[in-house]
């Protein structure tokens, strides 16, 4: 049992009480810790669920666990024992935010729903993040990453881009864009305070946010009434717009304006073809053609090794990079030389690496490690 040091950074002194588990709120929360919160997270005796997931040294303490619940506090409280609930109830008010994905009508039966806490702490900052928006068929669902992508269309992007069978985005997007866009939420909210001396109650749902994510690149024609076009934005939807296959490999090019196109011209020694075909030579021209003109990079990808255009592309001042696998980003050049992951040895329990978030100028050491299950004392 410990109480942890908080680092310094422009939250600190605000105290945030977490009832959020797996991913989505944890994230949300954790963004608060980096910004130098005290993050006091209530967890059940089982413990949150992603302490078992991913890969881990000590159980309990899963890799997913780690990334998203760094530098907070771990209090274990029974929701389900009327004690448990009262002692919660009794830590209210020395906390400046709560922050909670349970299901609504959970949190009405518990008495911990926004007006009922609101009106005994109206400075509070009451965040509720849902699967689905209230006043909705759905609201009150449950809802998971996977879901989301199929509802929202992004799943189903991927088919339309080739040709396939709908896929998910291999991370989890939209519980990490949920909560991100919770976590900017709830800073505006108290920077809000400062000037009301009043809490609010914020509401933050996984499926409108991720709509708004994917409709702000594809809701396209169907922005106008009556519809100007087709939704869909055509240059995202390309079928050539992926990783380019060389002669030995894969290369990741964005030729983008005017500039890289006649300097990609030049570097391949055709500029004939970029001067006498219009498509390739406005902005304009190539929105209307992006099949083509991919179509044409696609094709001349081909004709060299990775190598070769790496040393082309640099010289020609064209955006690319490597085509990495994620094991290439633990020895990342780049990464490494801003000291991009949090390394510790922690003895029996092995060194940790974490990826770094935000970190205060502010700051004075190094954010604490993820919590062990109920590993904070308790003088709330």
């Amino acid at each position: 049992m410990h109480q942890v040091k908080q680092s310094a950074g422009p939250l600190t002194g605000i105290r945030v009480l977490d009832l959020t588990s797996v991913i989505m709120g944890p994230v949300c929360t954790q963004i608060l810790a980096d910004y130098g919160a005290t993050v006091v997270k209530i967890e059940p005796p089982e413990g949150d669920v992603m302490r078992h997931a991913g890969a881990k040294r000590q159980a309990g303490m899963g890799a997913m666990f780690l990334h998203a619940n760094q530098g907070k506090q771990s209090v274990v409280l029974d929701l389900k024992a009327e004690a448990d609930i009262a002692r919660l109830r009794d830590m209210l008010p020395s906390f400046d935010v709560l922050v909670h994905n349970v299901r609504p009508q959970a949190m009405r039966r518990l008495g911990l729903d926004d007006a009922t806490v609101r009106a005994l702490h109206p400075k509070l900052v009451y965040v509720e993040l849902t699967g689905y928006a209230e006043g909705g068929p759905m609201h009150g669902r449950a809802a998971y990453d996977d879901v989301i992508q199929a509802q929202t269309g992004l799943a189903e992007l991927f088919a339309r881009q080739t040709g396939g069978a709908p896929q998910y985005v291999p991370t989890l997007i939209a519980d990490r864009v949920t909560g991100l866009t919770a976590a900017h939420a709830v800073i505006a909210a108290l920077f809000g305070r400062q000037h009301t001396g009043q809490g609010e109650t914020i509401r933050v749902s996984m499926y409108e946010t991720i709509a708004a994510f994917v409709l702000g690149d594809h809701l396209g024609g169907a922005s106008f009434e009556p519809a100007g076009g087709p939704m869909g934005y055509s240059r995202l939807l390309t079928p050539h717009r992926k990783p380019y296959r060389t002669r030995d490999g894969y290369i990741a090019a964005v030729v983008y304006n005017d500039k890289h196109w006649r300097a990609f011209f030049e570097a391949i020694d055709d500029l004939g073809t970029f001067e006498a075909d219009a498509r390739f030579q406005t902005a304009a021209a190539r929105a209307d053609n992006y099949d083509t003109i991919y179509g044409f990079l696609s094709d001349v990808m081909a004709t060299r090794t990775t190598e070769q255009w790496i040393a082309l592309l640099e010289r020609a001042d064209i955006p690319h990079a490597r085509v990495n696998r994620v094991e290439d980003l633990v020895d990342d050049a780049q990464l490494r030389a801003v000291g991009f992951f949090d390394e510790h040895d922690y003895g029996d329990a092995g060194q940790r690496r974490i990826a770094a978030r935000f970190r205060s100028p502010a700051a004075t050491h190094d954010t604490p490690p993820a919590p062990k299950l109920g590993d904070t004392t308790q003088g709330q």
